[in-house]
C-alpha cells in the first residue's frame, strides 16, 4: 500500500481494516475490474478509495499537477456523492489529489470553471456528469478508473441509460469497479457489457444481517402511531436518530410534530434544495440536531457519527429499502437499533419483510410514560455533573440554599429542572388483540336452582334468563350458568340474591305458568359427554387394491344416463301416490298440430307477377294501396345510363318495361294502360296511392329525367327543370341505388 495513504488512514484511527478492504485491495486483484457485493456500513468507500490507488499513482506518492480527470465516482444521491468526496479527500490528502464534485442542485458554471482547472477524481451524480460530458466540459479521455457506488440503487432510480452513455463514452483500457448491495440481473448484464473479466468479490454475511444492529417491532393502533415515535425517541434518547417516512407530506407533518414536542429535530426530502439538504446533515453531525425525518432519500451511503436509534415510521417498500435504511446505524463496529412501527393491520406486512430479509426481531409494545420517567431518575443520577470538586461560588450557593431549602426541596427541584429541557411523554393505549378473548370475572359463591323444564319443552336459556330475571325479580349479574338438561335445568344463582329468590318463591315455588323452581342442596355433576350423534366410521380402503372407475366397466351406463332413460319411459304423472286412479293429462291446445300459415301477401303478389300461368292475382286487401297486377312483358336489358348509340338523348325505348294500370287508374286522368309505350313510363310525374299525379315538393323541382339514382345533384339524379328524358344532372358516375 501507498504509504501517503497508509498515513492519511492512521491519522484517522484506523488500525484494521474492515472484510471489504482487504478483499479489494488484495495484491492479485491490482489490475482487474471487480464487482463488489457488501452490506451497508463494511467501508466500501475507503475500500474503493484503496484499490484504485495503484491504477491512479502507479509507483508515485503523489500525483502531479491536475489536468484532465484521472478517476470517476458516480453516486446515485448528492448526499452519498458529497460524502465520497469528503471521504477521498482525508484519504488522498497527502498525495495532492484533487476531488471535484459535480451534483444535480449545485451551480453548474462554478462546477464547469472547477473542471476547466484541472482535477484529479471526479465525483457526481449521473444526470449532472452526463450533462458535462455532452456539454464538453468533462472530458474522459484520460480516465483510468470508473467506479459505480450503490449501482443498484442507481438503476432503481431510473439512470440505466445515463450509466451506459458514460461507459461507453468512457476509454476502452478503463478499470471498471461495481459496488452495490445487492446483484441483481441488471447489474450483471452491465458487468458482463463494459467490464472485462470481472472478479466477483462478496462479504454479506451468510448468516444474520447486521448483527450489529438489534430489530424491534413496535405494534400499535393506528391511531397511536405518531405517539409511539415520540416514546421512543424520549426512551432511548439517542445522540442521533433517524426517522423514515415513505412520502415528502408525512415527513412534513412529523417534523412539525415533533419540533412542536420540542425536540430539535431537522427535515431531509427531495422537494429541499441542495443546501437545505447539507445543512440538516450538517447539524446532525455537529449535534445541533438529534432527529432527522427523512424519505429513502437518506437510506443509501450516508455515515452521521453517533446514529444509533432508526425508526421507520412508514414500514418500508421490501427488504432492501430495510436493510439500507437499518443501516444507517451500527456501523464499523457501532451498535445501533432498528424499530419498526407496525400498526395492528400492518403487522402482517412487516412480519413477512423481515421474513424475507432474514432478520429476527423482538415483538415489544411502546414504551409508557411510567418507564419513560423512571429513566429520568437513572439517567439524572448518572450525569456526570455529579463529580468533580466544588469550587469556592459552587460551595457558597450550596450552603445558602441547604439554609434556605430542605435536601428534599433541592432533589425535587433538579429533577424538575433536569426534565423542564424534555418532551413530555405520551400515554399510549396497546393495540388491541382481535383474537384475544375477554376473560371473565369469577363468578364468586352461588347457590344452584333446578327448574321443571328441559330439552323435552324446547328449554333454551334465551327465554330462560329473562324470565328468571323478570319473574324472580333478579339481575342479569347474579345469575351465572345456565345448564339445560333433558327434563330439568339447573341455574347459577349469585348467593347474595339467592335468598330473595327463595322468598319470591314462597311455598309453592312456581316461576311463571307451570314452571317450578326448587334449591339444590350440591351442584350438578358436569356433563361431559357429547350430545351429537356419533359419525359414522368410513370403512377403510385397501391400498393394495385399485379404486374402481367408470371406464372401468364400459358395459355399465352411468346412474345419471339410466336416470333419463327410466324418466322417458315412465311418465312423472304415472308416479303419483297410490289412491283413486287418476287419467292421463289432457293435452294442452298449443300443443295440438297447428295449420299451415298462408304466405304474407307481398311474397304472394310476388309469386302471382313471376307465375307464367294465367291464375288471376289475388285481390288486394285495399285497392288504393297496390296498382293491378298483371304479366311484365319481357325486355332487352337495363340501360344503365350513358349516351344512347342514337346519339338522340332518348335511350331505347324497350331499356324498361311500363307499369300496368288499373280501371281506376285510368279513369284519374292518366293515359289508358294499352296507348302507353313499352319503356316509356313517364317517371317525371309520381303517382300517389290513387294513381293521380303527385303534386311537386316546394322548394325541390322534379323536372328532367331521373335515372332512378341520386347524384350529388337535383334530388333524382336530373337537372332541375329540365326536360323529360334530358341527361343526368352532374359529372358524377351513376350509382346504383342502395
Amino acid at each position: 500500500m501507498i504509504s501517503t495513504l497508509t498515513e492519511a488512514l492512521t491519522e484517522r484511527g484506523f488500525d484494521t481494516m474492515t472484510d471489504v478492504q482487504e478483499a479489494v485491495t488484495a495484491p492479485e486483484l491490482a489490475d482487474a475490474d471487480l464487482l463488489v457485493s457488501a452490506q451497508t456500513g463494511s467501508g466500501k468507500t475507503v475500500g474503493f478509495g484503496l484499490a484504485i490507488a495503484g491504477t491512479l499513482l502507479g509507483t508515485d506518492e503523489r500525483f502531479g499537477p491536475p489536468a484532465l480527470p484521472l478517476a470517476l465516482v458516480i453516486a446515485p444521491t448528492r448526499e452519498l456523492a458529497l460524502q465520497v468526496q469528503r471521504e477521498l479527500q482525508w484519504l488522498y490528502a497527502k498525495t495532492g489529489a484533487k476531488v471535484v464534485s459535480c451534483i444535480g442542485g449545485m451551480d453548474p458554471r462554478e462546477e464547469r470553471r472547477a473542471l476547466d482547472r484541472g482535477a484529479h477524481i471526479v465525483v457526481g451524480t449521473p444526470g449532472r456528469l452526463r450533462d458535462h460530458i455532452t456539454r464538453g466540459a468533462l472530458v474522459m479521455s484520460d480516465l483510468r478508473a470508473v467506479v459505480l457506488d450503490e449501482a443498484d440503487e442507481m438503476l432503481d432510480l431510473g439512470f440505466r441509460e445515463d450509466l451506459e452513455f458514460m461507459l461507453g463514452e468512457a476509454p476502452e483500457g478503463k478499470r471498471t469497479l461495481l459496488f452495490s448491495a445487492t446483484v441483481p440481473p441488471a447489474i450483471v448484464e452491465i458487468a458482463k457489457t463494459y467490464q472485462r473479466d470481472a472478479v466477483r468479490v462478496t462479504t454479506l454475511s451468510r448468516g444474520v444481517q447486521h448483527s450489529d444492529i438489534s430489530y424491534q417491532v413496535v405494534k400499535v393502533a393506528a391511531s397511536e402511531a405518531e405517539h409511539a415515535i415520540i416514546n421512543l425517541l424520549r426512551f432511548h434518547d439517542a445522540p442521533a436518530s433517524i426517522v423514515f417516512a415513505n412520502t415528502r407530506a408525512t415527513v412534513a407533518r412529523l417534523t412539525a410534530r415533533l419540533s412542536n414536542r420540542g425536540l430539535s429535530v431537522v427535515s431531509l426530502s427531495g422537494e429541499l434544495s441542495q443546501d437545505e439538504r447539507s445543512h440538516a446533515l450538517q447539524a446532525l453531525r455537529d449535534g445541533r440536531a438529534r432527529v432527522c425525518v427523512a424519505t429513502d432519500v437518506a437510506a443509501r451511503g450516508i455515515d452521521l457519527p453517533n446514529l444509533d436509534l432508526v425508526i421507520h415510521a412508514d414500514l418500508p417498500m421490501n427488504t432492501e429499502a430495510l436493510l439500507h435504511r437499518s443501516g444507517r446505524t451500527g456501523r464499523a463496529g457501532r451498535k445501533g437499533v432498528s424499530v419498526l412501527i407496525a400498526p395492528d393491520r400492518a403487522a402482517g406486512k412487516a412480519q413477512r419483510l423481515l421474513k424475507w430479509a432474514k432478520i429476527t426481531a423482538d415483538w415489544i409494545g411502546p414504551p409508557t410514560a411510567e418507564e419513560i420517567l423512571a429513566l429520568d431518575e437513572q439517567r439524572l443520577r448518572a450525569a456526570p455533573v455529579w463529580e468533580g470538586d466544588l469550587t469556592e461560588d459552587e460551595a457558597r450557593f450550596a450552603a445558602e440554599l441547604l439554609s434556605e431549602r430542605s435536601p428534599a426541596d433541592i432533589a425535587a427541584a433538579c429533577l424538575r429542572l433536569y426534565r423542564a429541557g424534555l418532551s413530555a411523554p405520551e400515554d399510549i393505549e396497546l393495540a388491541p388483540n382481535p383474537k384475544a378473548r375477554p376473560e371473565r370475572a369469577a363468578f364468586g359463591p352461588s347457590v344452584w336452582f333446578e327448574l321443571s323444564v328441559g330439552q323435552d319443552k324446547r328449554a333454551e336459556a334465551r327465554w330462560l334468563l329473562p324470565m328468571l330475571c323478570r319473574a324472580g325479580n333478579l339481575d342479569k349479574a347474579s345469575i351465572g350458568r345456565i345448564k339445560v338438561g333433558a327434563s330439568t335445568t339447573a341455574v347459577e344463582i349469585a348467593e347474595g340474591a339467592a335468598s330473595a329468590l327463595i322468598a319470591r318463591l314462597g311455598g309453592s315455588g312456581v316461576l311463571e305458568e307451570d314452571i317450578t323452581a326448587r334449591k339444590l342442596d350440591v351442584a350438578p355433576e358436569e356433563d361431559r359427554t357429547d350430545r351429537r350423534s356419533p359419525r359414522p366410521e368410513r370403512p377403510v380402503r385397501d391400498a393394495a387394491v385399485p379404486r374402481a372407475r367408470w371406464s372401468d366397466a364400459p358395459d355399465e351406463p352411468r346412474k345419471s344416463a339410466q336416470r333419463r332413460e327410466d324418466a322417458l319411459a315412465k311418465p312423472r304423472w304415472a308416479e303419483a301416490p297410490k289412491g283413486p286412479e287418476r287419467a292421463p293429462p289432457k293435452p294442452r291446445a298449443k300443443d295440438a298440430a297447428k295449420p299451415a300459415r298462408a304466405p304474407h301477401r307481398a311474397f304472394a303478389e310476388d309469386r302471382a307477377l313471376r307465375s307464367e300461368s294465367a291464375e288471376p292475382a289475388r285481390k288486394p286487401r285495399h285497392a288504393k294501396s297496390a296498382r293491378a297486377e298483371a304479366p311484365q312483358a319481357k325486355t332487352a336489358p337495363r340501360w344503365t345510363g350513358g349516351k344512347p348509340a342514337d346519339g338522340k338523348g332518348q335511350r331505347p325505348d324497350s331499356a324498361r318495361p311500363a307499369r300496368a294500370s288499373s280501371e281506376k287508374t285510368e279513369g284519374a286522368g292518366t293515359a289508358p294502360a294499352s296507348k302507353l309505350r313499352v319503356g316509356a313510363a313517364n317517371v317525371s310525374q309520381p303517382m300517389d296511392r290513387s294513381g293521380a299525379p303527385r303534386k311537386p315538393r316546394i322548394g325541390k323541382p322534379t323536372g328532367g329525367k331521373s335515372t332512378g339514382f341520386k347524384s350529388h345533384k337535383g334530388p333524382y339524379g336530373g337537372k332541375p327543370g329540365g326536360k323529360p328524358g334530358g341527361k343526368p344532372g352532374g359529372s358524377a358516375p351513376p350509382r346504383r341505388k342502395p
